[in-house]
């Protein structure tokens, strides 16, 4: 009698199972793939692309983005992707919803590709990998899942691509995709993952790209890597990873891109130890770690860089010369260490350079004149270091290609040189902060009129600010702060705008001696100001109301200055102020209750001012402390000593 039963469940099992997948009507669709495909429908609100409402009916394999087998009628394919592209247009479409859990009922798919569709959510269904035997693409990137990543996607032998990144994915990295031998892409990046790389991962012998930088992983850098020899780009960087860089990644022989920045990375930088090692390797990042000793001047074998950053580690010693051997080099990153020495000579090798910063460093000088061979040079950066150059060398503004030149702290001496206004390419960047200028801002400054960041401070400079800057219509960035300047400010309003609300976004003029001019802010064309400074001068007035019209300040701080009268209802309009600083000043009268508005406020100090009357009660202006208000003797309420009833 119980053979008969199990006869009887086996046969009823295969009939279900065969009911299940057949086609209906002959039209090319199976129940179980309209089931699972309907209620992925189901699961989406909202769909801009408009093709899941053209879904009807039970011929699946005529809806749009669903691909299916000829022979056997089953779905193998859902490709809706978020970008949509054609010869003539792009559209960034987007569902809203919850992943349906039965699009695991479509046992036939190979390509799943929904990614990029930004409000896509839920989970990864747990059984993923019991169902989709035959799935070569998983591509999810670009949504809004949450959740832990199964693991039985490791029973998807078949997977050749896995695309999870830029979700909200979170937990440990499951050693089970260590069994996927067939991988090929495995990109994790811009997640919520932490724990420890599993050692599992080096057994993805077919993989050639590798990408989990921005995540939460701890641990070490498994020492198996250089088991992955077809890997071609390897992004490990924006983690927590620690210990020493594994000598075995010298064996890589076919990686270009290895990015190991951003980590707790120490010891000192292990490769390569002989020529041929990493011949392939074009990028390299490993700034912004703990790496020591010295750049090992074996690091000229590495023939093929075009780019390194080793910048904002410990490393010490010398510049090696070898590197003028690395002749494909295009940047090189050197800031933030402790490299002493000079230049070497041989840096006169790297024709195609286009970057170089060794800002932050023990260099010393002089320059070697092999500099000037730099002919396609576009930056340079040498600030702080030692190199006490008294004056700029008039090869480094002649080099053809120089557009960005930063020497701030260099120990230039004297006026700036006029030379710099008849540059081969137009300047863009200039810092020459930090030094020993003396004499006035020359005329000749607004002739650069592809100037974006001019960055003066902290130097000795007199006089006015001369009315040529109104000519400077992309500037960006302006920073004379700590100098001895005098007269009015009005000349950084008037600059004409080449952008709809003027191209300054930073200025700060603070520490000098300005005493005019505070009446201009909000009414040239320069309104799109976020950060600006003018404290620590002799500004006298009032604050204008047309500073109103500065929607986008977040920092405004005119402390200690001579302001006087109300302070502006006006300034209530400037919803994004994040800081505002009035301190030492004359202001009268009471605080605008207009000031409650300034929601997204931070820091504030009106203290040392003549202020008087009710605070007006209320986020954000009763959170801030004490000190926010302290010696406006007129002043009462939260936070300071409660306002007298009045009878």
């Amino acid at each position: 009698m119980s053979s008969q039963l199990l006869w009887f469940v086996f046969v009823f099992s295969i009939i279900t199972f065969v009911e299940g997948n057949i086609s209906i009507g002959g039209e090319g669709c199976s129940l179980n793939d309209l089931r699972g495909l309907t209620s992925f429908k189901a699961g989406i609100q909202i769909d801009s692309s408009g093709r899941l409402p053209k879904w009807v009916g039970h011929s699946c394999c005529k809806w749009e983005g669903i691909v299916c087998d000829n022979r056997t009628g089953r779905v193998t394919e859902i490709y809706l992707p978020g970008l949509i592209s054609s010869d003539e247009f792009f559209f960034q479409s987007q569902m809203n919803g919850q992943l349906s859990p039965l699009i695991t009922l479509l046992t036939s798919l190979e390509v799943i590709d929904l990614g990029g569709l930004v409000g896509l959510a839920g989970h990864i269904p747990s059984s993923i990998g019991y169902h989709l035997p035959n799935l070569r693409k998983l591509n999810l990137y670009g949504n809004n899942l949450t959740g832990d990543v199964p693991g039985s996607i490791g029973k998807l032998s078949k997977l050749e691509e896995l695309l999870l990144h830029e979700n909200r994915f979170s937990g440990s990295l499951p050693p089970s995709l260590g069994r996927l031998e067939n991988l090929k892409m495995l990109l994790l990046y811009s997640n919520q993952f932490s724990g420890p790389i599993p050692d599992s991962f080096t057994n993805l012998t077919n993989l050639i790209h590798l990408d989990l930088h921005s995540n939460y992983l701890t641990g070490q850098i498994p020492d198996r890597i250089d088991q992955l020899q077809v890997l071609k780009e390897l992004d490990l960087s924006n983690n927590s990873l620690r210990g020493k860089i594994p000598q075995s990644l010298t064996n890589l022989t076919s990686i270009s891109v290895m990015y190991l920045d951003t980590n707790n990375l120490e010891g000192e930088i292990p490769f390569p130890s002989s020529f041929g090692q990493l011949p392939s390797l074009a990028f390299l990042r490993l700034h912004n770690n703990s790496l020591s000793g010295k750049i090992p001047p074996s690091f000229g074998y590495l023939v093929s860089l075009q780019r390194v950053s080793l910048a904002n580690n410990n490393l010490s010693g010398a510049v090696p010369s070898s590197l003028g051997n690395l002749v494909a080099l295009t940047e090189l990153y050197l800031g933030g260490n402790r490299l002493s020495g000079q230049i070497p000579t041989s840096i006169g090798q790297l024709s195609q350079l286009i970057l170089l910063s060794i800002s932050h460093n023990l260099i010393q000088g002089p320059l070697p004149h092999e500099m000037s061979l730099l002919q396609n040079l576009q930056t340079l950066d040498l600030s702080f270091n030692r190199l006490e150059l008294s004056t700029i060398p008039q090869w480094l503004a002649e080099l053809p290609s120089l557009s960005r030149i930063f020497l701030a702290g260099c120990g230039i001496q004297g006026k700036i040189p006029e030379f710099l206004q008849t540059t081969p390419s137009p300047i863009q960047e200039l810092d020459l902060s930090a030094n020993n200028l003396s004499g006035s801002i020359p005329v000749w400054l607004g002739s650069l009129t592809q100037l974006y960041l001019l960055n003066l401070s902290r130097n000795s400079l007199v006089s006015n600010i001369p009315d040529t800057v109104t000519s400077l219509q992309n500037l960006g960035v302006l920073d004379l702060h700590s100098n001895k300047l005098t007269g009015p400010i009005n000349q950084i309003f008037e600059i004409g705008k080449s952008f709809p609300d003027g191209s300054l976004t930073c200025v700060d003029l603070s520490d000098n001696s300005f005493s005019g001019g505070i009446e201009e802010i909000g009414m040239g064309a320069q309104c799109g100001i976020q950060f600006l400074n003018l404290s620590h001068n002799f500004l006298e007035g009032r604050i204008p109301i047309t500073i109103a019209r500065m929607i986008s300040m977040q920092s405004l701080d005119l402390s200690y200055n001579e302001l006087s009268f109300n302070l502006p209802e006006a300034l209530a309009n400037v919803s994004l102020l994040e800081k505002l600083k009035l301190q030492k000043n004359h202001f009268t009268g009471k605080i605008p209750i207009g000031f409650l508005e300034l929601r997204n406020l931070k820091e504030l100090d009106l203290s040392d001012n003549l202020l008087e009357g009710e605070i007006p009660v209320g986020e954000p202006l009763s959170n801030f402390p004490e000190s926010s208000y302290s010696g406006n003797k007129g002043l009462c309420g939260k936070p300071l000593t409660p306002c007298k009833p009045r009878f």
